[in-house]
């Protein structure tokens, strides 16, 4: 499978120039590179959507625009990058645009793959995929100096294809650099762990994410920038698929809902349940079962401590207060179970959309009834 079929999506890390917020990884980066020390195989760990694969590509462009001059002298020309802020690389640059278009011959990307027979993206890496990194690794580089490979994301290995990383990581070539990009690194082989060199990535603090969201979201006006900070959780790729799906409108109707389980709000109900089904297509359903299942994590803890979060919109806070003291959290955290399992069941065996929304809310109001 060539390369060029893969990761067409204009918002892939490999056309994103710019990192929010990840500063101190970006130094470490760079000070492993300079020392002359380089892992060869670093795993960049953290929740999804926080910038893991941005900072890969990033440092991947790096490493690939020394080309065959090796290390330079500290001091004496300055930052090695070809534009100042540590490991940057100028967009308009010849290295930028062959690895946004997959064109380096230095540099492969392990990610999953169209499967030939059907053409439908796999669910989990192919071994096969992992197993073009021997003949990658091979052959000299193109232009005499690193070569990269880029594994995103780990999480999505199987048995199989987990392994046949193993024995890359563990006989690792000469002037070679494997990214290993992980959610929840904890799954992954303990001995792939064990020979990489962990680089853990936090969310995102406020501020990186309103520098995010005021040049990449600028569309959003105040009140829903705050709420879609709220929701994101410091992830920017969270940020931006709850803008792109309108995810403000549909946590207010959410919110209105959840507001009135103890009264008659079957109508509205209907036709909440109505619209979310028909927005399969877009992801919207989705969208919707996941909002609900985050909010009543945030009800469960807020009657667990005590203490109730800021409020994310206007009337928000009071549903949550007052749910929280209608039932213990123990409650919401079961009833949160047990609309997961109605989700998957759901998606597993094709259960009519608008009944899995209208059951989730019966489970929520048999938690009020006792």
């Amino acid at each position: 499978m060539s390369d060029r079929l893969l990761s067409l999506d204009p918002a892939h890390p490999r056309f994103t120039a710019e990192l929010f917020g990840h500063e101190a990884a970006e130094a470490e980066l760079l000070a492993a590179y300079r020392s002359g020390r380089l892992a060869h195989a670093w795993l960049l760990a953290g929740p999804p959507g926080i910038g893991k694969a941005t900072l890969a590509y990033r440092f991947a462009r790096f490493l690939l625009a020394q080309g065959a001059g090796g290390l330079p002298a500290p001091g004496l020309f300055g930052d090695p990058s070809p534009v100042a802020g540590m490991l940057a690389i100028d967009p308009a640059s010849a290295i930028f645009r062959r690895v946004a278009g997959m064109g380096h011959g230095d540099l492969l990307t392990i990610e999953r793959s169209p499967n030939p027979r059907t053409g439908k993206m796999r669910k989990e890496i192919a071994v096969e995929d992992v197993r073009r990194m021997p003949e990658f690794f091979s052959k000299t580089a193109a232009e005499g100096g690193w070569r990269v490979a880029i594994v995103d994301a780990a999480d999505e290995l199987n048995r199989s294809s987990a392994n046949a990383l193993l024995k890359i990581v563990e006989e690792p070539p000469a002037r070679s650099v494997i990214l290993i990009v992980a959610h929840a690194p904890g799954s992954l082989l303990p001995t792939i762990r064990s020979r990489c060199r962990r680089l853990a990535l936090k969310p995102l603090e406020a501020e990186a994410m309103r520098a995010f969201m005021a040049r990449r979201l600028p569309e959003l006006d105040a009140a829903t920038r705050e709420l879609v900070l709220g929701l994101a959780e410091g992830s920017p790729g969270r940020a931006t698929g709850l803008a792109e799906q309108d995810a403000a409108a549909l946590f207010g109707e959410l919110i209105a809902l959840l507001g009135g389980l103890q009264g008659h709000q079957v109508p509205a109900l209907h036709r909440f349940a109505e619209a979310l089904a028909k927005r399969a297509g877009d992801g919207g359903y989705r969208l919707g079962l996941g909002l609900l299942d985050w909010w009543l994590a945030r009800l469960a803890r807020a009657g667990a401590t005590g203490a109730l979060p800021p409020e994310l919109m206007a009337g928000e806070g009071e549903v949550l207060g007052r749910l929280a003291s209608a039932a213990g959290a123990d409650r919401w955290l079961a009833a949160r179970e047990e609309i997961a399992r109605l989700a998957e069941r759901g998606e597993a065996v094709n259960l009519d959309r608008k009944q899995v929304v209208l059951s989730a809310f019966s489970v929520l109001g048999g938690v009020l009834r006792g």
